[in-house]
């Protein structure tokens, strides 16, 4: 299937979308990430295509539609991808209804001046103990933004049906990033909610490695300081810039 001629993709999001835990080959400290992968497949596909990253961990429904979307509609993308939520469902207070209909006017205001939208459902938390409390609340999310998807005609990219994501070697030791194999399988549909089939460019094969920590090690690394700094109100992504900020082509970058 051929794709819409997109020439200029922006994502906006959080840490998924910045690329977390999918590191670049001999280079620890830099992340890859499934929109990044992304654009180098739209950019075999389209014979060209500039992108940039707008995402920031930590970031949420606010961040996104007050700074991104608006940067975005600035940088003249027509491809938008809008992954977030995530990190507002976990507040003790998240009103799932309230959060979709805030992204709603988002991709209204990126339809309105003819930019085509990805939107991603949020992943269905049953993967992990400690977020299945979290699962009806997601599930009313999802709802909503399937609404909003077909409102709008935005393309979508369904999270809570990609079933490889129980697999446990998917997801990063903090268990809640995904590893490269997660980022390369997220990337792969993508593309395909795009209008490219990935069924033989894109073949998924379950890894074998895993990162499961024990319980007491996962909670000592990961869930106390994650619970010190949401006590606290900060974020890891605090005072952090966009990790792409600028288009640049996707060739130039390879």
């Amino acid at each position: 299937m051929a794709t819409a001629g997109w020439t200029r993709y922006v994502a906006v999001g959080d840490s998924i979308t910045e690329g977390l835990c999918d590191a670049v080959a001999g280079d620890r400290e830099r992340w890859m990430g499934w929109a990044d992968r992304l654009a180098a497949i739209l950019d075999s596909a389209t014979g060209g295509i500039e992108f940039a990253n707008l995402a920031v961990r930590g970031r949420r429904v606010t961040d996104v539609l007050e700074r991104q979307i608006p940067a975005a509609i600035a940088l003249d993308a027509d491809l938008v991808s809008v992954m977030i939520g995530g990190n507002d469902l976990m507040t003790a207070v998240a009103d799932p209804d309230a959060l979709a209909a805030r992204i709603e006017g988002g991709v209204v205001e990126l339809r309105k001046r003819g930019i085509d939208v990805l939107l991603a459902t949020c992943f269905d938390p049953q993967f992990a103990f400690f977020l299945k409390p979290l699962r009806g609340r997601a599930a009313v999310f999802n709802a909503n933004l399937w609404s909003i998807a077909r409102n709008h005609s935005a393309y979508t990219l369904d999270l809570w049906g990609m079933h490889e994501l129980r697999n446990r070697s998917m997801w990063a030791e903090d268990r809640v990033h995904l590893t490269t194999a997660g980022h390369r399988i997220l990337a792969g549909r993508a593309a395909r909610a795009l209008g490219l089939d990935d069924d033989e460019e894109f073949p998924w094969n379950p890894p074998t490695a895993s990162h499961h920590l024990p319980l007491t090690v996962w909670a000592r690394r990961y869930a106390l300081p994650w619970l010190g700094r949401r006590m606290r109100g900060v974020s890891l992504g605090d005072g952090m810039p966009a990790k792409q900020p600028s288009p640049e082509p996707v060739a130039a970058r390879r």
